[in-house]
């Protein structure tokens, strides 16, 4: 009787034992791989594919259309306004209350960027008891914890992204506020509103990269809800772009 007994329970366990590595091989084989990842693998795809598709659109409409483009108006804006000051030593306080705007500006969304990432690392720690709620709407995804902490690194780089963006941004423009100033008789070779202009439309396009890692935080957000969530804000997000990308029209 006791033999029949220890027989039961080594039978169980090595069914168990059994189910547990099937189990594991299923999600491990690409047919389960599929079935478990495939709804956020498939939503994570084609939200890249459109935010890509968007932008080289908006790269053909800048080099065959600059008037088309708020950024090449900002380019050709920015050149305008370096050449107008430099040559008029009297607008000179103009140019440095601009700049110190746009510098304070950089600064304070690079400083949202590190609480940023600093609450995105908070929430990392937690993620096993805020994992039931944000899933509770999640029904097409994954509940796997490894692809929460996926979620959540894209996160962390897409704010250190904007970090570094903004602090270059910040230095530039701390390099034009000097070079703005320089006297026309003591300006070095390299010190003219040529240059100076590119160096502004440099900090420019840091801003730029900066805002638009705002942006595309806004679906990896909502991909923590559940991939169908992503798609949606991806949906809305591209009209808002082309909204702000495009210049206004007259009227």
């Amino acid at each position: 009787m006791a033999f029949r007994t220890n027989s039961n329970a080594q039978y169980s366990g090595d069914l168990c034992y059994y189910v547990a590595r099937h189990e594991k091989q299923r999600v491990t084989t690409i047919p389960g791989w599929l079935s478990e990842y495939g709804g956020d693998f498939i939503s994570f795809t084609l939200c890249s594919v459109l935010l890509v598709v968007y932008h080289v659109y908006l790269g053909i409409k800048l080099r065959k259309h600059p008037e088309y483009t708020i950024q090449a108006v900002n380019w050709a804006t920015r050149r305008a306004w370096v050449e107008g000051i430099m040559g008029d030593p009297e607008r000179s306080v103009l140019g440095v209350q601009t700049l110190r705007n746009s510098t304070m500006a950089a600064t304070f969304l690079a400083s949202t960027s590190v609480l940023l990432i600093i609450g995105t690392l908070t929430l990392s720690g937690q993620a096993d008891k805020l994992a039931t709620a944000f899933h509770t709407l999640n029904i097409i995804g994954s509940h796997h914890p490894e692809l929460w902490i996926f979620k959540l690194i894209l996160m962390v780089t897409d704010f250190f992204v904007a970090f570094f963006a903004f602090s270059m941004a910040i230095r530039l423009f701390n390099h034009v506020g000097y070079q703005l100033n320089v006297p026309a008789t003591l300006r070095p070779k390299n010190v003219n509103p040529t240059k100076v202009a590119i160096h502004l439309n440099r900090a420019g396009n840091y801003y730029s990269i900066g805002m638009r890692a705002y942006y595309f935080a806004v679906p990896l957000v909502f991909w923590l809800f559940g991939p169908q969530f992503m798609m949606l804000a991806t949906l809305v997000l591209i009209p808002v772009l082309y909204h702000a990308d495009r210049v206004p029209k007259s009227g």
